[in-house]
């Protein structure tokens, strides 16, 4: 939808358009670090299908391509105060129209010119509440002002605090926000004096309950969910997670207290790039129709390019991840000797701790030809993983949403999964009497409970062969995609608005 299309829609009084403003710290493509990148990506175009206008508000980082900076145009620029003694800062705005959805970027070198995009918290503190302040401004410099403004984790957590406080009684203080929590375990915590003195907000903020969290210390992302209109997690399951003590980190009794305002909508992924019909990486693309004769070839060509054993008859695991405690890799290091049972090969990309990093060198140096390991990430091999492999492992400790079990799924390779989060709320486990379900599910967090969890996959694999080909072909059938998220947000935009 074009910008033109969009303007129609909201002029046509059968029609009803929701004016969205997104504010967000990254988005694909133009930087990106983590899943937030390609959420403030997918679901702002996902949302024009929904009639909404939506805007993209962006920091002009330094470290983003020279290619998209091309194609920025001028839009404008002022003055802002921020700070308790009122300096005052450069506020550019620069923009981009990509695919219907309008992109703005604001421009300043002393918060922006460095980092990649972060740096650390301390330096960061003074960036987001700059960014956070300026997003505002921009809205009602360009007169655009939205019914929502939808606020991405911490770093733009300070924005239903402005908005209710400095910018209360101008045009954009009519908006409706929602603050969506990507991962808790980041909060934007710092020294009272330090957030006090680069946010400027009154005084009595800086007070239970809202921004500090003991005598010493504020809290960020706390006071913004205190302020937000609506709350929203990435699974309906990591929403009630984190109101307890296990998941919480540390919020668990504020988010309890403002759980009639805390919702989950599961994310989803754009199925216009993981499309194993239309993807160029693959050996041999396929979908549901044709698998069985197209999904071995890409067996072959992942076990050829990882060094592996050339044998179809071997069951080959797959992993996909950031190489940390989050994602379960001390249940997996723990149960390795006994997944390697000569039925199987074991494939992994990916980087972080070096623990895990030399773990799995280790297992590779080990089992030659039967475990392959890519300390690295590579895109092409990534492709190559999802669309070779027979299962997918994600025994993650917490998982907000998670994204490569959907990729998997996408990709016709099951996966195996811990009940937690978006892991739980998108995979259903395997129901041999009902021949139900798209994956193998184990609930605590034990290695003997996930090495179950693989057997259970194995036997399936190896002796059932015809149910594993049915549960693949639903996983490729499973709607991933954005389409539903994307209207259970439009409804909750609705209600808001109408309030």
């Amino acid at each position: 939808m074009s910008q033109n299309t969009a303007a129609a829609l909201c002029n046509d009084p059968v029609t009803p358009c929701r004016k969205v403003a997104f504010v967000g710290s990254e988005c694909y493509p133009f930087v990106k670090t983590g899943g937030l990148g390609d959420v403030m990506y997918a679901l702002p175009r996902a949302l024009l299908k929904e009639d909404c206008e939506v805007r993209v508000i962006l920091p002009l980082y330094n470290c983003m391509a020279d290619k998209y900076k091309k194609m920025l145009e001028y839009k404008g620029s002022f003055m802002m105060d921020l700070t308790l003694e009122g300096r005052t800062f450069y506020v550019g705005i620069m923009e981009a129209e990509m695919d219907g959805v309008t992109y703005d970027f604001i421009d300043n070198k002393e918060f922006f010119d460095w980092g990649n995009p972060y740096t650390g918290l301390w330096e960061d503190i003074p960036k987001y509440c700059f960014f956070s302040k300026a997003s505002l401004a921009v809205l009602n410099y360009l007169g655009w002002i939205p019914d929502i403004i939808h606020c991405h984790d911490w770093q733009a957590a300070l924005v239903p605090m402005y908005l209710r406080t400095h910018f209360a009684i101008t045009p954009v203080g009519e908006a409706k926000s929602v603050l969506t929590i990507h991962n808790l375990r980041f909060q934007g915590i710092c020294s009272i004096p330090h957030l006090k003195y680069w946010s400027g907000l009154p005084d009595h903020l800086f007070h239970y309950p809202w921004l500090k969290i003991n005598d010493d210390e504020a809290n960020m992302f706390k006071g913004g969910l205190a302020f937000a209109d609506w709350i929203t997690t990435v699974s309906a399951t990591y929403a009630q997670e984190i109101q307890t003590s296990d998941f919480g980190e540390g919020l668990d009794n504020h988010l309890r207290y403002h759980s009639p305002k805390l919702s989950g909508i599961v994310n989803g992924i754009d199925v216009d790039i993981w499309n194993s019909a239309t993807d160029k990486l693959l050996e041999a693309p396929y979908d549901e129709s044709d698998f069985l004769e197209k999904k071995i070839l890409n067996k072959r060509a992942l076990q050829q390019k990882m060094g592996l054993e050339q044998d179809d008859g071997k069951m080959v695991l797959g992993l996909v991840s950031r190489l940390t405690d989050q994602k379960g890799l001390d249940l997996i290091d723990t149960i390795f000797t006994r997944i390697m049972d000569g039925n199987t090969q074991v494939v992994v990309l990916g980087t972080g701790d070096s623990r895990y990093e030399n773990a799995f060198r280790y297992y590779e140096s080990k089992y030659k030809g039967l475990v392959s390991a890519k300390i690295t990430y590579n895109e092409s091999i990534a492709h190559a993983i999802y669309a070779g492999a027979d299962a997918f492992l994600v025994p993650s400790l917490f998982e907000p949403c998670g994204l490569t079990q959907l990729i998997a799924m996408r990709y016709g390779t099951i996966p195996i999964v811990r009940e937690t989060g978006g892991l739980k709320d998108t995979v259903l486990p395997y129901n041999p009497e009902e021949n139900t379900g798209n994956g193998f599910t184990f609930c605590l967090y034990r290695p003997d409970d996930l090495l179950d969890a693989v057997n259970r996959a194995k036997t399936v694999f190896f002796t059932d062969r015809w149910r594993w080909d049915e549960m693949v072909r639903r996983d490729m059938q499973k709607d991933v995609s954005w389409e539903k998220s994307a209207a259970q947000y439009a409804d909750l935009y609705d209600r808001l608005s109408g309030e």
